[in-house]
């Protein structure tokens, strides 16, 4: 009997490991918090989870899985839920992040009234769920920081039957959310590296803003991983290239840092020859990734510079078959491209990012309805899109609008 849970504590603490590290390789916070969840309810059993982020001393929701409401694998609004909670003892996250220590509830209906937290039922009201058992664990990473709190829900035994999490989930969960939390900083490490390249931009075109490179980062993802399970991509693959997908879409056009002022800053229209001052954007950005050395940064590189190419094949950047190119790799083989010899990461950021250009404010234009972005859209679907990619679009548009609404433009 000793021998056989020295054995079950060894494979566990095996799979903590490797799972840690498949976490690690991660780069986007979003991917980081989707492993966590999906691995600690796979070791549980739990049907449900959520991660809440530190931000401004409340936790903000961050991520969410519920196998019994959600299909899994497609796009889903309500990952992108915009609200938080203060840390205080009155929620139960708010008191596991407040106290930093595990706690497990077999009953979250049949709790103690004298405790200091309750069990908030709105939830569940509001969409038929049935939350029983809870195990809610505090998210520390180094030097003692908390960074948030994940909470699972509903343990299942192997006949599907909810239950108590078990004394292994409470003591293994904990162990490898200790390890996963240090990706966690990482991740948003490298999302706010991103969004501060983006405040370069921000000030030479005031349209680059933080909101808009977050919106247009997290509609690609959505988009690619439909497209991608339309084609029965394995799970791994999708999430993997997803990962690299959201942060090299923010960085769509970072090449604005090379264009003038007097460019960027004019109140109307361009005339022709400020506008092929203009392209050149889409060369300056690639060329910021051309000595490659990741699948994120040949990404990157192809984003820059290939999502203003038109599936019809009148896009740019239009360059002339000419010595001048001569040894500027990124640069080799036929510009403007068009249909699939358009890398799909620009054909789908292309999409994403003129719907946003519609539908937000500008200084010369108010945000356009719905209806006409999506008009404008199918009209230019086999032309300016790839229809694929726009057909998709519109498939998930209620995700799209939960993405809106998460990142809307801040008043300065």
């Amino acid at each position: 009997m000793a021998d056989d849970r020295f054995s079950s504590r060894d494979e566990a603490v095996l799979t903590i490991l490797k799972t840690s590290e498949e976490v690690n390789q991660l780069k986007d916070v979003d991917s980081i918090l989707d492993k966590i969840l999906f691995e600690s309810r796979k070791f549980s059993g739990a049907d449900a989870g959520s991660i809440f982020l530190v931000e401004n001393d409340r936790l903000v929701f961050s991520y969410v899985q519920n196998d019994t409401l959600f299909k899994k694998e497609t796009a889903n609004a309500a990952l992108y839920q915009n609200f938080g909670i203060p840390i205080s003892e009155q929620s139960i996250v708010g008191y596991v992040a407040k106290t930093r220590q595990s706690l497990a509830i077999d009953d979250a209906y049949e709790l103690d009234a004298t405790l200091p937290f309750s069990f908030n039922k709105s939830f569940d009201e509001k969409s038929g769920y049935r939350t029983t058992s809870m195990l809610t664990i505090p998210l520390i990473a180094q030097e003692s920081r908390l960074v948030g709190v994940m909470q699972l829900l509903n343990a299942k035994n192997e006949m599907g039957k909810v239950g108590p999490f078990s004394t292994d989930d409470r003591t293994y969960i904990p162990l490898f959310c200790n390890n996963a939390s240090v990706a966690i900083e990482r991740g948003l490490m490298n999302r706010e590296l991103i969004l501060r390249m983006m405040q370069m931009a921000e000030l030479r075109d005031p349209s680059e803003t933080g909101a808009h490179v977050q919106r247009v980062g997290a509609y690609c993802a959505e988009i690619y991983g439909t497209w991608a399970a339309r084609r029965k991509h394995s799970a791994k693959d999708i999430k993997r290239a997803r990962d690299d997908l959201r942060l090299a879409a923010m960085l769509h056009d970072v090449g604005k840092v090379g264009i003038s002022d007097n460019i960027l800053k004019k109140p109307g229209k361009l005339n022709d020859e400020e506008y092929d001052t203009m392209k050149w954007h889409t060369i300056f950005g690639a060329r910021l990734f051309k000595n490659r050395t990741s699948e994120l940064d040949q990404m990157s590189m192809e984003i820059a510079l290939c999502h203003h190419e038109k599936w019809e094949g009148r896009g740019y950047p239009s360059i002339p078959d000419t010595d001048v190119w001569a040894g500027d790799d990124i640069l080799m083989g036929n510009f403007p491209r068009n249909g699939k010899e358009i890398p799909l990461s620009a054909r789908i950021c292309a999409v994403a990012d003129v719907f946003d250009a519609l539908s937000s404010p500008r200084s010369y234009k108010d945000p356009f309805p719905d209806e006409k972005c999506l008009g404008i859209l199918e009209s230019d679907a086999g032309t300016h899109f790839d229809p694929e990619v726009v057909e998709i679009f519109i498939e998930i548009f209620d995700v799209i609008k939960a993405i809106r609404d998460k990142w809307t433009e801040t008043a300065k």
